[in-house]
């Protein structure tokens, strides 16, 4: 059970940097640092927003127009971090694992 509770745990922490990253990258093509046009660049940006926008979109729906700004990625880091504990500290010592 502790391999299971272990996996999620790594899953979840791995999620949160490809959220950063995607965060990260939007603000590299919106200042037209990196190139748009290149291929490999391109796929990465389609793999980071593929990965994140349908987690990230319910969250813009609701959360309300800042202009520029968007925190919707801060929210959800504060969401998966709010669920690593709650699984360590609540569901996991239910079935007797320590993480």
């Amino acid at each position: 059970m502790f391999a299971i509770f272990y996996v999620i745990d790594l899953v979840l922490s791995f999620y949160i940097w490809i959220i950063i990253a995607s965060a990260v990258f939007s603000w590299l093509f919106a200042f037209r640092v990196i190139n748009p046009s290149n291929q490999f660049v391109s796929a990465i940006g389609s793999a980071l927003y593929q990965l994140t926008e349908p987690a990230l979109g319910p969250i813009r729906r609701i959360l309300p127009n800042l202009g520029q700004i968007d925190i919707s990625p801060v929210v959800l880091i504060f969401a998966i971090i709010f669920l690593r504990v709650f699984l360590a500290t609540s569901v996991a010592p239910m079935f007797g694992v320590r993480i």
